[in-house]
């Protein structure tokens, strides 16, 4: 059976939406941002030799260049000045969270509520300028080894990282903007509209080599037959449930006395979702960023690296999965599922788990579950996420066909439209309990029927 909420969602209309202005302001604020994003990835940065990064893009492109445009939405390609894209401001978050784990005065400053959610967000903040500042440098540095610019020296270096650093923290406004005035998260809209909009030139490039004959008609037709069966697996796993029964004891008010009501609370197979794919990712792509712009001109250090930790290299098969797993379990257990806070909101709630105590051994129930759970969920990220390396290095099929580019498209639309249904629902409530108020009212104002003089 489905919930009143379930079936009011269902019967959601066009005219639904468009009696919802506040909603289809924060629409319209999330595209115009999204916009000036798009528009600041073709924004070259300065000194740049635009023939000669042409040139040496269109040879990158098959290659590792289009593992970085993802991430970047075409922006590293074209050295625009959001050429770092918002990797700098996840890794950040990644660290900081990593540090509130496990250093006890971040840990007290985190259950502070909002004062010590600020001051996170603050080091988060001066994080993410230093990694950027690492990057920029180590990028302008790259350049200038591949021949990329036009005055190497360090003018060139202090103007590539003042723009790339600039760009970087810009795109970490916008995001928090669209996540407080608009629609989604910003920070994901970013990436997800930077992967959408390179979609049409891979599939040109990829429809090319099947002309050309480099990639067979068998294997093009199955690449499509796989990303709609990707496509229907990532979200059949997004919205995968195990439901835990909770039962909530007997109330008495006043001379009545209600029965206990039970309810199931929802824990979702993927808690994390795609967080962790962003995460492994971007810790993957500083070194090849800069040994993709020095050429052959990397040293013996790098050169090691990129041998055992290459894209399609075994090593980086094992330590991307590696990385994935663990980020699943670390973002679930102290972001997006803290069984501690569940046990003791359910505690004061008066809720239990059947044969379960409330407190600690509830607690200990549901990490149990939980960690059950994320053997399945994990296992599906890590197994999404390496399907484009394997298809990468075997068939040369482009990056963005399945993976983590599907796994990020789908899941950041699903949860768009459900934020979506959640303002038509909370707007249709207010129409209703307008609508009442004003039953109300009307029943007060109507005059009161006289009634007949009594006999004396």
């Amino acid at each position: 059976m489905a919930s009143a909420a379930e079936q009011m969602a269902a019967n959601l209309s066009w005219s639904a939406f468009g009696k919802a202005t506040e909603l289809r302001q924060r629409i319209w604020f999330t595209i115009g941002l999204l916009i000036i994003y798009r528009l600041g990835t073709y924004i070259p940065v300065p000194g740049i030799d635009g023939a000669a990064l042409r040139n040496f893009m269109d040879q990158a492109q098959s290659g590792i260049g289009g593992i970085l445009s993802m991430f970047t939405g075409g922006a590293l390609g074209r050295m625009g000045v959001f050429a770092l894209g918002i990797m700098p401001y996840i890794s950040a978050s990644i660290i900081v969270q990593l540090l509130t784990s496990m250093v006890p005065s971040l840990e007290q400053l985190k259950k502070e509520g909002e004062q010590g959610r600020k001051k996170i967000n603050q080091y988060t903040r001066y994080g993410t300028v230093a990694l950027a500042l690492f990057q920029a440098y180590g990028l302008a540095k790259s350049l200038e080894a591949g021949g990329l610019a036009h005055d190497p020296g360090l003018f060139f270096q202090a103007s590539v990282v003042i723009t790339l650093v600039g760009g970087t923290m810009f795109l970490m406004w916008l995001g928090e903007q669209i996540t407080a005035r608009g629609i989604g998260n910003g920070i994901s809209l970013i990436i997800f509209v930077g992967i959408v909009a390179e979609i049409p030139a891979a599939l040109a490039n990829f429809f090319a080599q099947g002309r050309s004959g480099a990639i067979s008609t068998p294997v093009i037709l199955g690449v499509i037959v796989m990303v709609v069966a990707v496509i229907a697996f990532v979200v059949f796993m997004e919205r995968a449930l195990r439901k835990i029964r909770i039962q909530y004891p007997r109330r008495q008010v006043g001379m009545k006395v209600y029965d206990g009501q039970s309810s199931h609370l929802p824990v979702k197979v993927n808690p994390a979702g795609v967080i962790p794919a962003i995460f492994a990712s971007s810790l993957l792509l500083l070194p090849i960023t800069i040994s993709t712009f020095s050429g052959n001109q990397t040293g013996p250090i790098m050169s090691t690296i990129l041998a055992y930790f290459g894209p399609g290299q075994p090593l980086y098969l094992v330590f991307f999965a590696g990385m994935i797993v663990f980020f699943a379990y670390f973002y679930t257990h102290n972001v997006s599922f803290k069984s501690d806070d569940v046990a003791e909101n359910l505690k004061n709630q008066g809720g239990f788990i059947p044969g379960i105590r409330p407190g600690k051994r509830t607690e200990e129930y549901l990490d149990y579950v939980v960690n059950r759970v994320l053997v399945i969920g994990a296992a599906y990220l890590a197994a999404v996420s390496l399907l484009p390396e394997i298809l990468r290095s075997q068939w040369s099929v482009p990056f963005y066909f399945g993976g983590t580019s599907v796994l990020i498209v789908v899941s950041v639309t699903m949860d768009t439209i459900s934020q979506v249904q959640s303002h038509l629902l909370a707007h249709q409530y207010e129409g209703l309990i307008e609508k009442s108020q004003l039953r109300g009212k009307r029943k007060e104002g109507t005059a009161k029927p006289r009634r007949a003089p009594s006999r004396r």
